[in-house]
């Protein structure tokens, strides 16, 4: 069994005990929580089990780490504290732990991260002989492994498109959703998700890797964006009221462009209420979906719905972002130290898991 330790419990870090409590091959060893209030209760508690699972959640992250754990699942934000994220991280890897976390964006695709970013961890990794894989759902497995799969089904391919689809009232994640996003703001208020070579440092990484995987060179990477104000104010059951004339949808791309066309695309259309912004691109039912669609011959198109804690569709994604990540963990510990992404690390079967009482 290989000692994982889940560090930070809000909406991936409940997920990530979960599924670490979950898989066959690893025991939870320990939780690291910020919120003082946490300290001392169980992981079951935390993670919205109905039983204890024996393990009492700590803000001592120095003495986690000086146990020297295989592995760590870091489920803390880096949305807003990238360098404290970086820290932690490299922390763990000094370590000699694999790490796998969501939260680094620049690092989904490390050859391309900057410096300030990717020379830390590889200094980590030579110092504590640990690992990293950055990777997520969207940006993740739903612009690098299932379209690249699914382009693997054509005989010709003109255009690969991902879209993420949602109503961001089912996130329940204010400061991201409001500031970051910034819904409910004012329409002559830029959001910081919207700025110009925001949306490439998030998921250029992930056109990057599809042009690697697919032997293409990219001519540039492109932006594109709109935004809608809300029509009339909107009550959401998470975050409260959304006034009218605010912001209430966004739609961005981010397009690879292959001898003046744009041939790969991550698209975005985001939400603060159904109402707004009706003639863009929905959902097939509820909430929020991932799509890939690959122009081509055939053409393909393959949606994705996942759901988790009462039906909710983002509490779904991230679970499957830490399945990706918590998945790849023993496979992590079997390969030499270092930095990896979803092009190098394998999506494997649910060896183990068919038919294993649900968590």
């Amino acid at each position: 069994m290989i000692p994982t330790v889940v560090w930070g419990t809000g909406n991936v870090g409940r997920a990530a005990i979960r599924a670490v409590e979950a898989h066959p091959a690893l025991v939870l060893t320990a939780v690291i929580v910020h919120n003082p209030a946490k300290v001392g209760r169980d992981a079951g508690e935390l993670a919205g089990l109905d039983r204890r699972l024996g393990v009492a959640a700590t803000d001592d992250a120095t003495a986690v780490l000086a146990a020297r754990p295989a592995a760590v699942v870091y489920a803390a934000s880096g949305d807003v504290r990238p360098d404290d994220a970086l820290t932690d991280i490299t922390r763990a890897i000094a370590a000699g732990a694999v790490v796998v976390s969501p939260a680094l964006y620049p690092l989904y695709d490390h050859r391309g991260a900057p410096p300030e970013f990717r020379d830390p961890v590889l200094a980590a990794v030579a110092e504590g002989g640990g690992s990293l894989f950055a990777s997520g759902v969207d940006p993740g497995w739903g612009n690098d492994v299932l379209p690249l799969l699914l382009s693997g089904l054509g005989s010709t391919v003109d255009v690969i498109r991902c879209q993420e689809i949602f109503d961001y009232s089912t996130y329940d994640q204010p400061d991201s959703v409001r500031h970051l996003v910034g819904m409910g703001q004012p329409m002559d208020q830029e959001p910081m998700m919207l700025m110009p070579s925001v949306p490439t440092m998030v998921w250029g990484g992930q056109i990057r890797m599809m042009a690697r995987a697919l032997g293409v060179e990219l001519d540039e990477i492109r932006e594109t964006s709109e935004r809608r104000a809300l029509d009339a104010t909107v009550t959401t059951r998470t975050m409260g009221e959304f006034e009218a004339g605010t912001q209430g949808a966004i739609r961005f791309e981010v397009q690879g462009i292959v001898e003046g066309e744009p041939r790969i695309v991550i698209e975005h259309v985001t939400r603060i209420h159904p109402s707004c912004a009706p003639d863009w691109p929905t959902p097939p039912d509820g909430s929020g979906a991932h799509r890939v669609v690959i122009e081509g011959r055939p053409r393909i198109e393959v949606t994705v719905e996942c759901t988790d804690e009462d039906d909710n569709r983002s509490a779904g994604g991230n679970a499957t972002a830490v399945g990706r990540l918590v998945g790849a963990i023993d496979w992590l510990v079997e390969a030499e130290p270092g930095l990896y992404d979803a092009l190098d690390v394998p999506l494997r079967p649910a060896v183990g898991k068919l038919g294993r009482k649900q968590p």
